[in-house]
């Protein structure tokens, strides 16, 4: 899997050197709950043994693909975290040397990409110990959802028990969030001549075949200005798409608000036989979400 930066690659026994340069760190293993390696031996066994899993990377820079951290997804059977076979909790680490560059977060949302769109998760658990807020911060930035806290945790690789924080996303919340992320990209408010204004509204659209399309309104001084929504539909359409089922729009103000009658419209006819199944995000923040079948129960051809 590669990214902007990034590399995730499966861990190889020359790895092994890489490994024990940023597990021996006494700043990056205690934290996340376990000892620091103590020798190039104790690396290798962690690679043979603890790295095998099916789910498991070295997280790896372009420029020279060597190890500079691990990232994994720990499937049922290996997490206390769930006990489903479409839900797994991740679990990650980075060497000092390159905190606070973002590169776990851009390594955090290619396995969330990789657990929801190739392993066939529902859901992604996750957690962290209390007092490690770069962790918190990841998890914060990349969109998780807190869910709860625990107290008096195991940690027996340290010998000792912790307070737990544990959050989690579901497929249908990435979805959502990549949509959002997508609209907010192309808005754009702008003035494009003393008739025509366009950008103050961004929408995206995800189809059934898992792409996302955009659109801004464009306002103009008589009838021929055209909705968000609508944009982005006929994007869609114009790369050969016609099944929507998710549409979200970022309207001014508070960024709330359903589809207008026409855009509703448009996609009724677009799809007469499953427009009630087409997810509109009508309030990002508090996560409100209608299908078109409920905003327009019935169709005025019948």
């Amino acid at each position: 899997m590669t990214t902007e930066r990034l590399i995730l690659r499966r861990w190889e026994d020359s790895d092994a050197e890489d490994l024990f340069r940023y597990a021996s760190d006494p700043e990056v293993g205690p934290i996340a709950g376990w000892p620091p390696h103590q020798n190039i031996k104790k690396s290798r066994d962690v690679i043979k043994y603890v790295f095998n899993a099916k789910e498991a990377y070295a997280i790896c820079l372009k420029e020279d693909g060597r190890a500079i951290g691990a990232i994994e997804l720990k499937l049922n059977g290996h997490t206390d975290m769930t006990d489903r076979d479409d839900e797994c909790e991740m679990g990650y680490w980075l060497g000092k040397p390159f905190w606070g560059r973002g590169i776990m977060p851009e390594a955090v949302r290619e396995m969330l990409r990789h657990a929801f769109e190739d392993c066939g998760m529902q859901k992604v658990w996750i957690g962290y110990y209390e007092g490690n807020t770069k962790s918190k911060r990841v998890q914060e930035k990349v969109g998780f959802r807190y869910q709860h806290k625990t107290e008096n945790v195991d940690v027996p690789l340290m010998h000792e028990k912790r307070t737990g924080h544990v959050s989690s996303m579901t497929k249908d919340q990435w979805q959502w969030d990549r949509l959002y992320a997508a609209a907010k990209a192309v808005l754009n408010p702008r003035t494009i001549s003393d008739y025509v204004t366009a950008g103050e509204v961004s929408a995206a659209i995800l189809s059934s075949s898992g792409k996302i399309y955009t659109g801004v309104c464009i306002d103009t001084c008589s009838t021929l200005g055209i909705c968000a929504e609508r944009n982005a539909i006929f994007n869609m359409v114009t790369n050969g798409e016609q099944e929507i089922c998710k549409v979200l729009c970022i309207p001014p103000g508070k960024g709330k608000g359903a589809p207008c009658g026409a855009c509703r419209e448009l996609m009724v006819q677009l799809m007469p036989e499953k427009y009630k199944d087409i997810e509109i995000m009508l309030d990002y923040e508090k996560e409100r979400v209608m299908t078109l079948g409920e905003l327009t129960p019935e169709w005025w051809i019948g």
